[in-house]
């Protein structure tokens, strides 16, 4: 059991509610026998910063409460410190997707998700690496997706009605109406290199993203495997066929969609890439991003598991 846990709060995840829930969970605070306190986000990036403090400070644990977002930043946190003194992550999804918390299968209930990262035994995870074409880099432990993805992830931040899967949903409705752009693509990996007109690519380490769209059925956390998917430069019409394919993850049965594994993956585009990690955008519309590598770090990261 960690003895210094540091909580880190995003107060305006699950559309604001996140503080009323973490609030119901201080009995449990309270009844733990060892010393914890807790750090609320104010700003973007916030969280990284906290994390990384937390961690400097000699504190074992650091909880992310939040959604998807905020244990995207807490990792990237973390991960700027020494593998050695990098402390566990303990995670409570608090938000609208909470796909890293349903890859690593903890409670997605808070009360007992909070409990079990106190008491639960932690196991070791990869992480990803994205480095852009500037020598940007960013951590990332679930997804990453360019091009069409990446526009439903800002479009979704821009619907305050509606969350969690359905606000996903609705976006990619959007966008497949509204944003048709492929992309003509130079893809290198370890293993291959080819050339396709996309309208995306998903770089994985985990399975599932938007709340319940099985991007990558294969990916595991602890595989030591990076896996990716490109779908070509396919009609409005096949998008909507595919779409309830990527729900269930059945998708790589069309001739369109193409998936395959490796340790390190970079793309060059003819077009400016639009790119979110873990649900975070990356690069938006304006930027002129045209490529961008991978690579993967087996076991970087101590987490507590389900």
């Amino acid at each position: 059991m960690p003895r210094r846990v540091k909580l880190i709060l995003n107060p305006m995840a699950d559309m604001g509610r996140a503080w009323k829930v973490a609030n119901d969970l201080r009995p449990i605070i309270n009844e733990f026998d060892g010393h914890a306190t807790w750090s609320g986000t104010v700003y973007p990036t916030h969280a990284v910063e906290l994390a990384r403090q937390a961690a400097e400070e000699g504190y074992d644990m650091v909880i992310a409460m939040g959604g998807d977002g905020t244990v995207h930043e807490v990792i990237n946190g973390l991960m700027q410190i020494p593998e050695k003194k990098r402390p566990v992550l303990g995670v409570v999804p608090i938000g609208s997707g909470n796909d890293f918390a349903h890859a690593i299968g903890v409670p997605m209930k808070s009360d007992r998700a909070l409990a079990h990262a106190l008491q639960g035994q932690p196991g070791q995870v990869d992480i990803g690496l994205m480095t852009d074409e500037k020598g940007r880099q960013e951590f990332f432990d679930n997804t990453v997706g360019i091009g069409f993805d990446a526009v439903v992830t800002i479009r979704s931040h821009k619907l305050p009605i509606v969350k969690g899967f359905m606000m996903y949903l609705t976006a990619v409705i959007q966008t497949i109406l509204l944003n048709h752009e492929p992309a003509q693509v130079t893809f290198e990996t370890d293993r291959e290199t080819w050339q396709d007109e996309v309208l995306l690519t998903a770089v994985c380490n985990g399975p599932r993203e938007g709340g319940g769209f099985t991007i990558s059925p294969d990916s595991k956390l602890d595989d030591g495997i990076l896996e990716y998917v490109t779908i070509e430069n396919v009609s409005r019409p096949m998008m909507f066929r595919l779409l309830p394919e990527v729900m269930k993850g059945t998708h790589g049965k069309f001739k369109q969609v193409r998936m395959g594994k490796c340790l390190r993956f970079k793309m060059t585009s003819n077009r400016p890439l639009y790119i979110h990690a873990d649900g975070e955008v990356f690069t938006s519309f304006g930027s002129n991003l045209r490529s961008v590598s991978f690579e993967l770090l087996p076991g970087a990261l101590k987490v507590v598991r389900g």
